[in-house]
This record gives C-alpha cells, structure tokens and sequence, in this order.
C-alpha cells in the first residue's frame, strides 16, 4: 500500500486529490510543517528537501516531486494521456507549475528562502504576489474554451486547482478570472476533490 506524505492546503493536495480518485487503499501521513517535522531526520530519508509531497511506494521505495508523482500515478490509475504529443503537453504544464507558479508564490509565503536580509521581504513578497496573480491570470487563458487544462481530465486538474485555492489564500479577485472560476466549481462536483478540500480544510 502506498503512503502520501503530505500538509493541509500545499501543493500535496495534488496527488491527495489523485489518490482518493482512484479509489485503490492508501495511507495519508499528514505532515506537521509548521512543527518542523519536514526536517526531522526520520522525514529527511524519505525527502531529502524536507518537502511535501512524498510518496511511498508499494515496496518502500520513496518518490518525491509533483513533478514525478503525479505522471506516476496517471500513468497507474488511467489518469494520463498515452498520446505523444499530448503526453508533452502535460508535461510542460506540470513543468510551468512547479517552476514558475509554485517559486512565485513561495516568495510571498517563504521569503526567507530567497533573501537573507528581512528588509527585503516585502519587497520579495509584492513581486512575488503580482507575478503569481499573472501566472494564474495565464492559467485562466489557457481553460477559455475547455472543460480540462487537456482534452480529457488527468492529474494535471488537480495541480492546478491547487493554485486556484492559494489565490483564494492570498485574496485575490479570482472571481474576475472567469475560467478559472467555472473550473474550479467543476472539480468541485467532484467527490474526491470535496473529501480532501474538507479533509485539509481547504477555503475555495
């Protein structure tokens, strides 16, 4: 049985979200982060970043990274495209978010990661908000037209309602980003989407 590690509210709730779509057993190991137990050494064997998500394999091994997770368990549970092309497509747009959407976020929530001096945080925290607001301003262009970010759903919906819900967070007009918007009332409907939203405590 796999085990996902994972924090309420982080970009986890991804593969939370996948994991509860497929319906297969599973064990969800909530990490306190705001205790440190990402950098207690029992959690640094499984993720030497001290991050979430981690996932424990069948057989122990342990995998880390949306970046891997999430194709991981598309590929297992039906739930990525098996078309070349449209294999790429999902790839360069879990690549967007884990290298432009998530970073510019992190500035806004973990600026000590980017500057040592504190006087330079709100500075870190202002760019870091407005290019995150343009980063899901994109987003919202890219769902104008479609029901999925492809042509059918896959673990890329959940990594990008993730967003949605840190916009949320942040308190930005995410109303206004009107694709977006009909995008996550559709994830919504979906009954693992609203278990892990209730189970995180998640505000939508």
């Amino acid at each position: 049985m796999m085990t996902l590690y994972y924090a309420p509210g982080a970009c986890s709730m991804a593969a939370h979200i996948v994991l509860e779509e497929s319906g297969e057993k599973y064990q969800p190991q909530k990490v306190d982060l705001a205790g440190g137990e990402q950098r207690t050494d029992a959690y640094l064997k499984i993720n030497p970043q001290g991050r979430v998500p981690a996932l424990r394999l069948d057989n122990g091994e342990p995998l880390a990274e949306n970046t891997a997770i999430l194709p991981y368990l598309g590929k297992r549970f039906g739930l990525w495209p098996s078309e070349a092309l449209a294999e790429a497509k999902a790839l360069s747009l879990i690549g967007f978010f884990a290298a432009s959407v998530h970073p510019a976020h992190a500035h806004v929530g973990r600026p000590e990661r980017y500057a040592a001096d504190p006087s330079a945080f709100p500075t870190l925290k202002e760019t870091g908000l407005k290019t995150f607001h343009n980063y899901l301003k994109q987003i919202d262009g890219r769902l104008a037209g479609r029901e999925w970010f492809g042509d059918q759903y896959s673990v890329v919906d959940p990594y990008g309602f993730v967003f949605y819900t840190w916009g949320v967070r942040r308190e930005l007009p995410m109303a206004e980003l009107k694709n977006y918007t009909a995008f996550k009332d559709r994830m919504l409907k979906r009954p693992a989407v609203t278990r892990v939203v209730e189970d995180e405590k998640v505000k939508v």
